[in-house]
């Protein structure tokens, strides 16, 4: 068995495991895809768009979509490794799920990479507003990421990589208590041309883990274009 194929068959037997085993249990679907633009060497453009499906809710399976949502960051360089990020996210919730409002969010964030050896090490802070009609929540984030090639020591067309995250979280409000997420997440990734990247993997979120924790398992896709 493949290096590879091992590292596949472990992360689906831990997140599988954590699944069988929780109560107050959601899963998703979530294809994503992006593009990349670059406009100097400091300055870049990226747009997304990601639609979120249940497979499972409410005690049971299905196939439903959550919402779908449109993304742009823009991306300077103030140093070889550091960058500092504006963002905006729109999230169409109300056509899907009726009871739920529309989300417009605001996004600050600051990004920090290393590179010792093989392994890439980056560190991100962000802070988001996300505002909806009946609330103002605004939310605080902390990601550390580790990402290497799987086939020799540099990343080259045609090989795979993986990369793995855990980011932690706080969100507040006016007359809210305040809520603590943690999030893990796992990706292999292949490197198919010098402008595509396509990724697939798992996150788990422990979400409001002070007060009544939600589990939540994302089964993720991704299409990356660089212009």
């Amino acid at each position: 068995m493949s290096y590879t194929k091992k590292i596949t068959l472990i992360l689906t037997l831990f997140y599988g495991a954590i699944f069988y085993a929780q109560e107050n249990f959601t899963g998703y679907l979530e294809p994503s895809f992006a593009v990349n633009y670059k406009v100097t060497d400091t300055y870049s453009h990226n747009f997304s768009f990601v639609n979120r499906n249940y497979f499972f809710n409410d005690e049971a399976y299905q196939l439903t979509t959550r919402h779908v949502e449109f993304v742009h960051f823009s991306d300077l360089k103030i140093k070889p490794n550091q960058s500092i990020s504006l963002g905006i996210q729109y999230r169409f919730r109300e056509n899907f799920e009726p009871d739920s409002e529309n989300e417009l969010r605001l996004m600050q964030q600051y990004n920090r990479t290393f590179k010792p050896r093989i392994m890439r090490y980056g560190f991100r802070f962000r802070s988001e507003q996300r505002i909806q009609t009946s609330l103002t929540r605004h939310r605080f984030r902390l990601r550390f990421t580790t990402d290497f090639p799987l086939q020799g020591e540099n990343l080259d067309v045609k090989e795979m990589y993986l990369v793995s995250s855990t980011e932690s979280l706080l969100t507040v409000a006016k007359a809210n208590k305040p809520s603590f997420d943690q999030r893990f997440t796992t990706h292999i990734g292949y490197f198919l041309s010098e402008d595509i990247k396509i990724q697939a993997g798992l996150e788990y979120r422990f979400e409001d883990y002070y007060q009544k924790t939600e589990h939540v398992l994302f089964f993720t896709t991704g299409l990356f274009l660089s212009l």
